[in-house]
C-alpha cells in the first residue's frame, strides 16, 4: 500500500505538477473559455479553412490553452476548446477544476459532440484537433473509434501519452497485474484515465493494435527532451501507415534553449511555432 501512494504522488507530479526550473505554470478554473477561443460565429477562411480544437490534458481544463488559443485567433484561425472527461468518482477527479480523469473512451465520445457542434456552427467539412498528453490519446481514440476519422483533417499530438508511461519507472510494464497491484489500487486516486494511460495497459493495448494512425489524416507529433512524463521522450511519436502522413517533431530540434516540462508545454513560444506551421506549412516565424 505504501508504494501505491507513492506512486499516486508520482502520477500527479509527473502529469500535473511542473518540475522545478520549469516555465512559469498557472492553473485556471476552466470556467472562461481563453481569449479568442470559442467565436460560434467565427468561419473559417481559405487560408485557414480547419477549425482548430484544443484538447487539455489529464486533471487539467481549457485554461491550458490560454496562451496558444489567443495567439491562433490573432492570426485568423477559428479556435475552440471545452473541459470533457469531468469524474467525480476519484479522489483528483473530484477537485474543482480537474478534468479528464474519467474513461478516455468516454470523452472521445464527448470530444465527438463538441466537433460535430463546431462543424455544424462553422460549415466546416473536417477540424484539427491539437491533444497536450491524454487530449492527444483522446483524439486518437475519437478517429479511430468513434467516427472521427473523415471529420478531422489534421491531429497533432503535444508529449502525448500515445505508447504510455512509466511514471519515471516506478511502473514495470513486463509485471502481471493483478486486482490488487499498485496501479489498480492507485486508479481510485487518480481516475481510471491515468490508468489506462501507463505503458502496457489494455487500453493503449486495444487503441494500437493496428497501427498508429488513420488513413486520410496528417499528423504532426510533438516531443520534447524536457517531457517528464514520456520515457524516452520519443515513446510519444507515432509511426505513419497506410494512407497517412506524420511529422514527428522534438522541441529542441528548434530551439534547444526550450525547457518547458510536461505540464507547461502549451505555454511553450517553439511549440506555437510547430503548432502554426502543421496548421500551415507556409507560416514564417521564430521557433525561439
Amino acid at each position: 500500500m505504501r508504494r501505491a501512494v507513492l506512486l499516486a504522488a508520482t502520477m500527479l507530479t509527473c502529469l500535473y505538477a511542473p518540475s522545478a526550473g520549469a516555465a512559469p505554470f498557472e492553473r485556471h478554473d476552466g470556467v472562461v473559455a481563453p481569449p479568442g477561443a470559442n467565436d460560434w460565429n467565427c468561419v473559417p477562411t481559405p487560408a485557414h479553412p480547419l477549425p482548430v480544437i484544443l484538447l487539455h490534458g489529464t486533471w487539467d481544463n481549457q485554461n491550458a490553452w490560454n496562451v496558444l488559443a489567443p495567439r491562433l485567433a490573432a492570426d485568423g484561425y477559428c479556435v475552440f476548446t471545452l473541459n470533457y472527461g469531468r469524474d467525480s468518482s476519484s479522489v483528483l477527479g473530484s477537485q474543482p477544476r480537474h478534468y479528464a480523469s474519467g474513461d478516455i473512451a468516454a470523452s472521445a465520445r464527448e470530444v465527438g459532440e463538441f466537433v460535430d457542434r463546431v462543424r455544424t456552427a462553422t460549415g466546416a467539412a473536417r477540424v484539427a484537433l491539437l491533444g497536450h498528453s491524454q487530449g492527444a490519446v483522446v483524439a486518437r481514440q475519437y478517429v479511430r473509434f468513434e467516427g472521427g476519422r473523415h471529420k478531422v483533417g489534421k491531429l497533432i499530438s503535444l508529449v502525448g501519452t500515445n505508447h504510455g508511461t512509466t511514471q519515471r519507472g516506478l511502473i514495470d510494464p513486463r509485471r502481471v497485474e493483478t486486482p490488487l497491484s499498485p496501479e489498480r489500487i492507485v486508479m481510485g486516486f487518480t481516475g481510471i484515465a491515468a490508468y489506462q494511460q501507463l505503458v502496457g495497459s489494455e487500453f493503449l493495448r486495444e487503441l494500437n493494435a493496428d497501427g498508429d494512425t488513420e488513413p486520410g489524416i496528417a499528423y504532426t507529433v510533438i516531443a520534447s527532451r524536457f517531457d517528464d512524463a514520456s520515457a524516452p521522450p520519443e515513446a510519444t511519436f507515432l509511426a505513419a501507415g497506410p494512407g497517412a502522413t506524420v511529422d514527428n517533431v522534438m522541441v529542441q530540434d528548434l530551439c534547444p534553449s526550450d525547457r518547458y516540462d510536461h505540464a507547461s508545454l502549451p505555454q511553450s513560444p517553439t511549440v506555437g511555432y510547430i503548432v502554426e506551421r502543421a496548421l500551415d506549412p507556409g507560416y514564417r516565424g521564430n521557433p525561439c
